[in-house]
């Protein structure tokens, strides 16, 4: 560039060998001459109707803060915006000066703190705007694409979407695969390269002529050649077909095809004029060296007095263009620097003498009337939509067999061992025995006889038989210390002591009920320690030490021709109202497992399909086309409840046919009630996927709930066993109800009329539209 032609003087530095630039001032007539010709231009606006038919998009007065009152991140300062219907807008501006965040907010997927927005005759979001809809087409930054899916299956599903047929697609595909130099439509999207996929998420938006085309860097990674053909296709259907475009793109030069453009800095526009305009303005050969230049004038506006940028911005003198929102005396501080339509003007007056007044931005165009009919007023899901989304989501799980197979069968892993591991007696427990008798009778511990019959020696060994029946694990030794020490050291989880004359002592206190001493009761009682540090271990092995003192006194008594209920305690068990003589905690806790199993896996199922498509784009996308939370939500509902329902048939099926848990209830409600724990499970994963931004939040926040659900639903421990504050707390968790429902219908055999069966299916069903409604609001409302 030829420096001095473009009114910029060298300036000698300071003997650092390098050359500053100034640029001369020219007189106050021309800047009074230009802003008078900019109020007449304001003056000289069309009528509203007329605004309202040449304009596409009017921003006005945009403020977007992110963060904290004490630490704002301000995106968008005062902005204002105006595209004109069947022009191309370049939206220019380095990464992080708010383009992607004013083009969301102009779709209607985040919400301005302060500001007005007007797209195609209407507020953003409104009924019948059809924006989000079908009116308008969005390229994202990221892929937003589904890599297992083919080209055309892509294409079909955006535009079912958008409310094609198949034939129309396939023409459209057509079209676009030779427009963008594209590989045959039965490639996978995964196997083609980055600027290829980059192609096909351009396609995905050109693909319905939509009437207003919002592309974020679509010619990122895309050769000159093909950018350029890119390029002529949106200036043939902005000028044939009305479409307004608004692009954004890092490469400044090939916005020169753009009707007009708008340079972004620092959440605000520079300027917002033709190229050819402000090249010719600004006394500029490219529009690189307009935006050095505007850059540079608003740091001294703003007086940003960097180290870096404190030389060149001290050493440029400001000239007098044709521009008089620049106005940047060094004593004030005058906001931003103006566009063709004065939308960014927001200067301050400097008193009643002042020559330069405030211009304020035109106003909003009034909303369309849009003629919506009467019963699109009452449809929450639309057939298209819902076709697309069901028809996507079992496409995506016949293109993941391996995962659905893996999904659908861990459930029946997970029954299987708790099946295998949880609620069995423990065998070969330990006990270590000290048996005096066996030194009185000058006997070896290796040999301990059992004398049959009505016989009253050796007792003691007798009682040992009765002991190794129970699959306990008998071992003799000397005396009572080497017995203790066993325990002591954790190789035996009791000792037993028998007296020297156990079985003489065994058969007076037997016969002399009324006269027997203290030292006779005392040698005629086995002593027992126990390592109780094991709740469940010691409570088993304590019952099984008197389960076999039973059997060995009724033994004895059988073979004497005792009646052997005289040496049962005087306590008659009948046979139990509900559940077994000898309760199973296999039965106590499956129906607690099987629901948490189907609840949790059914999280896990929903909450990772929603936060793939959100964190790929793919959700955000579909949220511009049109589609609803609701009906996102529903067809999740739809396929997955498919899913749902395979792994609780493999549940129930091994649960009580192959390993035989107790079942005396229907089987019918069984079914029901698991099913419906397990869409309580898919909506609570909604609510997971839809409050958190990543995997890695969402697990902590799935993780974090399971925990108190397992401890605090009766499923490892009976509620009547808790602190009062937290029995209270539980009754209100989703699975607290249905587990006592279905524990209540297998070891009851309770119908669906009793309360605490029917509770439960209530209880199950409040939490379905508990968590429904907060998945709904959530992707409604939360918007950045």
């Amino acid at each position: 560039m030829d420096v001095e032609s473009e009114g910029i003087q060298p300036v000698n530095g300071s003997g650092n060998g390098h050359t500053n630039f100034a640029i001369d001032i020219s007189s106050d007539d021309a800047h009074m001459n230009s802003l008078n010709a900019r109020r007449r231009m304001f003056m000289s606006q069309p009528s509203t109707v007329a605004i309202r038919r040449q304009q596409a998009v009017c921003v006005r007065r945009a403020h977007k803060i992110y963060g904290t009152k004490k630490n704002p991140n301000v995106i968008l300062d005062g902005l204002n915006m105006t595209v004109a219907k069947g022009s191309i807008y370049g939206l220019l501006g380095a990464s992080g000066c708010g383009k992607t965040t004013l083009l969301s907010c102009i779709v209607g997927r985040r919400r301005l703190n302060s500001g007005e927005i007007w797209v195609l005759g209407g507020r953003p979001g409104s009924r019948g705007s059809g924006v989000p809809g079908p009116r308008i087409g969005y390229m994202p930054q990221e892929l937003a694409l589904y890599g297992e899916f083919t080209i055309r299956e892509t294409l079909i599903y955006f535009g079912w979407i958008c409310g094609l047929t198949i034939d129309q697609v396939d023409e459209q595909t057509d079209f676009l695969l030779k427009l963008l130099q594209l590989p045959n439509a039965s490639r996978f999207v995964k196997n083609l390269s980055g600027g290829q996929q980059r192609r096909i998420s351009l396609a995905a938006a050109l693909l319905h002529s939509p009437e207003l085309l919002i592309l974020d860097e679509p010619t990122v990674g895309v050769d000159p050649v093909l950018r350029q053909s890119i390029w002529d296709h949106m200036v043939e259907i902005a000028k044939n077909s009305n479409t307004t475009v608004i692009i954004t793109t890092h490469y400044i030069e090939e916005t020169r095809q753009a009707h007009v453009i708008g340079l972004m800095r620092g959440g605000k526009f520079l300027a917002e004029e033709s190229p050819a305009d402000l090249l010719a303005q600004y006394h500029a050969e490219s529009l690189e060296d307009v935006f050095l230049k505007l850059s540079v004038m608003q740091n001294m506006g703003k007086r940003r007095r960097s180290s870096i940028a404190q030389e060149v911005v001290e050493a440029i003198r400001v000239p007098a263009i044709a521009n008089p929102a620049l106005d940047l005396s060094p004593e004030e501080d005058h906001g931003e620097i103006s566009g063709e339509f004065g939308d960014n003007i927001s200067m301050s007056s400097r008193g009643p003498d002042s020559i330069t007044p405030e211009i304020q931005a035109p106003p909003l165009p009034p909303e369309e009337d849009a003629k919506v009919p009467f019963i699109e007023h009452f449809k929450i899901l639309k057939p298209n939509h819902m076709r697309a989304l069901i028809w996507k989501n079992f496409l995506w799980m016949w293109r993941n067999v391996g995962v659905m197979a893996f999904i659908i069968g861990l459930p029946v892993g997970q029954i299987v061992l708790f099946c295998w591991a949880i609620g069995h007696d423990p065998v070969g427990l330990k006990v270590a025995v000290a048996n005096y008798e066996l030194e009185q009778a000058n006997l070896s511990i290796a040999s301990c006889p059992v004398n049959p019959g009505c016989n009253y020696t050796m007792l003691s060994c007798r009682y040992l038989a009765n002991l190794r029946n129970r699959s306990i694990d008998v071992e003799l030794f000397e005396n009572e210390y080497e017995a203790n020490e066993q325990v002591s050291h954790g190789k035996a989880w009791a000792s037993m002591v028998f007296a020297h004359n156990y079985s003489e002592a065994l058969f007076q206190r037997s016969e002399n009920i009324r006269k027997v001493s203290e030292w006779t009761l005392d040698l005629s009682s086995v002593h027992v320690s126990m390592d109780m540090s094991n709740q469940q271990i010691g409570t088993l092995l304590y019952r099984d030490i008197q389960y076999a003192y039973f059997s060995f006194i009724e033994s004895i008594l059988t073979d004497c021709d005792v009646n052997p209920s005289n040496g049962r305690l005087p306590i008659q068990w009948k046979q139990p109202i509900y559940g077994d003589r000898t309760p199973n905690f296999t039965d106590f806790a499956a129906p607690g497992v099987i629901l948490t199993i189907i609840f949790f896996l059914s999280v896990a199922l929903t909450s990772g399909a929603m936060l793939i498509e959100r964190n790929e784009g793919i959700l955000e996308r579909c949220l511009v086309s049109g589609i609803t939370g609701v009906e996102i939500l529903f067809s999740h509902v739809t396929t997955q409840f498919l899913v749902m329902c395979g792994q609780t048939t493999l549940v129930i099926l091994f649960s009580f046919y192959v390993f035989d848990i107790t079942n005396r209830g229907e089987i019918v409600w069984v079914v029901l009630l698991t099913i419906l724990t397990g869409l309580c499970g898919m909506c609570f994963g909604f609510v997971v996927s839809c409050s958190c931004d990543n995997e890695r939040s969402a697990t902590y926040l799935a993780m974090g709930s399971f925990l108190p659900i397992v401890m605090l639903c009766g499923i490892i421990w009976p509620i009547e066993g808790m602190h009062p504050f937290v029995k209270i707390f539980s009754v209100f968790l989703p699975l607290t109800k249905s587990t006592e429902s279905l524990r209540s219908m297998l070891q009851r055999g309770w119908h669906i009329e009793n309360p605490n069966v029917y509770i439960g299916f209530a209880s199950t069903g409040t939490w379905i539209v508990i968590f429904l409604a907060i998945s709904i609001l959530l992707l409604k409302f939360k918007k950045g």
